[in-house]
């Protein structure tokens, strides 16, 4: 009676390397990766600048604020604010301040010429300045919203590309099918796995830009609705 003994063999293991795969892609997978590689860089840097940018911002605008409503003279808000240009908030201030200073300066020339009658000019440069805020803020922050919605679809490119290739080399292979489609097969997934990298950090900063953009857009609004019902009471009433 024979006896079959079956023996547990461990089974071996690879190491995979994403460099040597990537450097023995053919040269348009290599063009899809590189191209998710830098799209991917070039959000982590916006992340940082953005970050740092809004953290200033709203630091500078809390101060600028504080100033305003404890003072009493507008000179005295102005130098301030002079000191405090990352405040969304002050540079408003300033851009109104300024149109009134020229209003006022034309006081001289004659009644009806300054600063009585030209508060739709002062209202006028703090929407022009709120608006110059608003662009500013949303600044580079579109790129990330458009590498979250093309990284994929460019990664995808990549894996077909990738599998058009595999079988390419098919009726190439002779006996090792294996040897010739498994690194065309590799590259492909590798092409969709960089572009949903590159996508998913993209996709989740974007949306916290985009709640941070909208806040600091209210702030602005509200403190230049504040400073023209102001500027109103006390020179225009």
């Amino acid at each position: 009676m024979n006896v079959l003994f079956l023996a547990a063999v461990e089974p071996e293991t690879y190491a995979v390397d994403l460099g040597e795969v990537i450097l023995t892609a053919s040269p348009m997978v290599q063009a899809v990766l590189w191209l998710l590689i830098g799209m991917s860089a070039i959000c982590w840097f916006i992340v940082g600048y953005k970050w740092y940018y809004f953290y200033r911002a709203g630091r500078a605008n809390r101060q600028f604020l504080e100033i305003f409503w404890n003072s009493k003279r507008m000179d005295g808000i102005g130098e301030e604010a002079e000191k405090l240009p990352q405040s969304p908030a002050a540079r408003v201030f300033l851009e109104a301040y300024a149109e009134m200073g020229r209003l006022k300066s034309r006081d001289e020339e004659g009644p009806n010429k300054g600063l009585h009658t030209g508060f739709e000019n002062i209202e006028r440069a703090a929407r022009r300045a709120t608006q110059e805020e608003v662009a500013r803020l949303e600044q580079l922050v579109p790129f990330l919203a458009t590498t979250g919605s093309t990284a994929p679809f460019i990664g995808l490119f990549g894996t077909v590309w990738g599998i058009v290739e595999a079988f390419a080399a098919i009726p190439k292979s002779g006996g090792g099918i294996l040897d010739k489609v498994a690194g065309p097969m590799a590259h492909a997934l590798i092409a969709t796995a960089v572009g949903l990298l590159a996508a998913i950090p993209a996709v989740m900063a974007y949306n916290w830009f985009v709640r941070k953009t909208r806040v600091a857009v209210m702030q602005v609004d509200s403190f230049s609705s504040e400073f023209l019902n102001i500027v109103r009471r006390h020179f225009f009433s």
